[in-house]
């Protein structure tokens, strides 16, 4: 028995002693990056600012789910303080130009619109942007384009084709399996539930989400035909003829400037710069250079304007990272109504929506903010759908690039039978209990009866009501049926959605924060952003010790590959709760 104990004790205390270390070592290795992160990375003469845009860039600086192998203390760079560094590199002496090296984007419609004004912005002060790539993808060359001078690789080409919509449908595999997805909605357009119910679109879907990619389309076209000094009508001829898929096509339709390496691009620069071919070239990340154009916070002026970035789906709850949880929005929201610095307030829209009971109860404090005299005004980034609309439409204003995905106003729920799959193809039956006529209602294992099903729909459309009376009341439209001939779930862009008086006018984040400051009457004001992010190595470490449960989920991306969408939008409807104004979701724009 005494051995046991010897034994017992030892490999406890080896398992104390391992796990101290670890500790210890991950604390030496947070307290030297923490102060690496302190010292800005010294600007050198002939600096260029590099740009890539090859990995997701948050709305918010530092927003994002931290990757496995991801042990950094650098915050991620969000998109506005990514237009920041641009801008700020323009009256920087130090700074000759800017070297775009795209070959693809990951960013969306309206977030690469942002970066491509701040470019347009930065040639203004005559300073060069070179763009090179070995093949540019349309999201990569609708940034690219921007560019003096576009360089091509001799192998490579532009594959500018249009765009396209890719939908997946999971209603034969369901029924394969024994699944039956009982739809609950509202809005002949609310395409979410068509995945798990159809094997192809319906006619209503198929025409909005036809209308919104040629809208995003059009948009596209219009900014590229004006920095390529090109048509409309040609880019669209180049596309029907996939002219450009190879250098030369590039190169004769008008999409590059030239073909040559990436060595010729660097020389460009060198001879921009007026430095000799054996000079170096100063490139730094915008990652680097952000530090020096951040600038100070002036805490001498009290008056605050409070800029909240919504990204993510709407959830009920807490929520994680690049997710909007209802409990920790309004937490936020109400300690800024009963801060007397803060003046207004900005949303930061990038969301298609969620949890319907998340974005009422968000909806509401935003409302009491305007109640208590702080203006709320709403910038929409990509998209801002469904549960993104109904907490924006709370709003004294609202700004949205003309290819921002809006609208979508329209409920849904989703509940799986899972009845088949138990009873035939796995042999497992149930049998139950009740004292009353409900008690058993709504399990995935019992079919749903006829006045379950009316309970719900009923339910869907109490939802769907309020959230019409929402929009209406806050858009001043005449009456509910009024917006209900632009909602029923339909999906717009910004162009139309301005047409159609669901937002104001059009503009970003620096737009909708000097419209906040004059509805308040600010002359003088400072801006502080919401939620806080927490440093990337705590949030690691967090997810290590299982505090976010976010390590499966990396690891399920990692094995999947491109199909962990597929992973996603079961994981999604799994984890829903009630009745959600979603977007149709996983629209694939090639």
């Amino acid at each position: 028995m005494n051995n046991l104990l010897k034994i017992i004790f030892g490999s406890c205390l080896g398992v104390i002693l391992a796990f101290g270390a670890v500790i210890l070592i991950g604390s030496i290795a947070i307290g030297s990056l923490a102060g690496k992160a302190d010292k800005p990375k010294e600007v050198k003469a002939n600096t260029v600012l590099h740009l890539k845009f090859d990995e997701v860039i948050p709305e918010q600086t530092g927003n994002t789910v931290v990757e496995l192998a991801e042990f950094s203390s650098d915050k991620k760079l969000g998109l506005h303080d990514m237009a920041k560094t641009i801008r700020g590199a323009k009256s920087d002496d130090r700074v000759k130009g800017i070297y775009l090296d795209i070959t693809s984007s990951v960013l969306g419609s309206a977030s690469a619109s942002v970066v491509r004004e701040a470019i347009e912005d930065f040639k203004a002060s005559d300073k060069f942007v070179i763009a090179y790539s070995k093949s540019y993808s349309q999201g990569g060359y609708y940034i690219a384009s921007a560019a003096d001078k576009v360089y091509v690789n001799p192998m490579g080409g532009v594959d500018w084709r249009g765009y396209g919509a890719v939908l997946s449908f999971f209603a034969e595999m369901l029924d394969a399996v024994g699944v039956e997805m009982e739809v609950f909605k509202v809005g002949k357009f609310k395409g979410a539930v068509e995945p798990f119910v159809r094997n192809d679109l319906s006619e209503e879907n198929r025409l909005q989400i036809r209308q919104y990619v040629e809208g995003l389309w059009d948009v596209t076209k219009q900014d590229v035909a004006a920095s390529r000094n090109l048509t409309p009508d040609r880019l669209e001829q180049i596309a029907d003829e996939y002219a450009a898929f190879n250098a030369e096509g590039a190169l004769q339709s008008g999409l590059v400037d030239a073909v040559g390496y990436e060595d010729e691009a660097l020389k460009e620069m060198r001879t921009r710069m007026g430095l000799e071919d054996d000079d170096k070239i100063h490139l730094m990340s915008p990652q680097d250079y952000f530090p020096s154009v951040k600038g100070k916070t002036d805490f001498s002026v009290k008056d605050k304007i409070a800029v909240i970035y919504a990204e993510g789906g709407i959830v009920d709850g807490e929520g994680g990272e690049a997710q909007i949880g209802d409990k920790q929005y309004v937490k936020v929201i109400r300690k800024l109504r009963n801060d007397d610095k803060v003046k207004a307030i900005v949303l930061r829209v990038n969301s298609g929506g969620g949890s319907a009971m998340a974005s009422e109860n968000i909806w509401r404090e935003l409302m009491l903010c305007k109640e208590a005299g702080k203006p709320v005004v709403t910038s929409m980034g990509d998209v801002a759908a469904s549960g993104g609309y109904y907490i924006a439409c709370a709003s004294d204003s609202i700004f949205a690039e003309p290819n921002t995905i809006t609208g979508s106003i329209g409920v849904f729920g989703l509940f799986p039978i899972t009845k088949e799959l138990m009873n035939e193809n796995l042999y497992l039956n149930f049998d139950s209990i009740k004292t009353s006529k409900f008690s058993t209602s709504y399990t995935t294992v019992y079919a749903m009866t006829e006045e379950e099903k009316t309970i719900m729909q009923n339910s869907t459309e109490a939802i769907y009501d309020t959230f019409l009376t929402r929009v209406m009341n806050a858009r001043n439209y005449p009456s509910k049926e009024a917006v209900a001939e632009i909602a029923q779930g339909r999906v717009w862009t910004g162009t139309a959605a301005k047409e159609n008086g669901l937002i104001d006018r059009f503009g970003g984040l620096t737009e909708a924060t000097a419209a906040a400051a004059n509805l308040a009457g600010l002359e003088s004001y400072r801006t502080s952003e919401y939620p806080k992010r927490k440093d990337p190595l705590m949030k690691l470490l967090e997810d290590l010790s299982g505090e976010n449960a976010k390590v499966s989920d990396k690891i399920m991306q990692a094995e999947l590959g491109e199909y962990y969408t597929h992973y996603q939008q079961f994981k999604t409807i799994r984890e829903m709760k009630g009745v959600q104004a979603l977007m149709p979701f996983n629209v694939e724009i090639k």
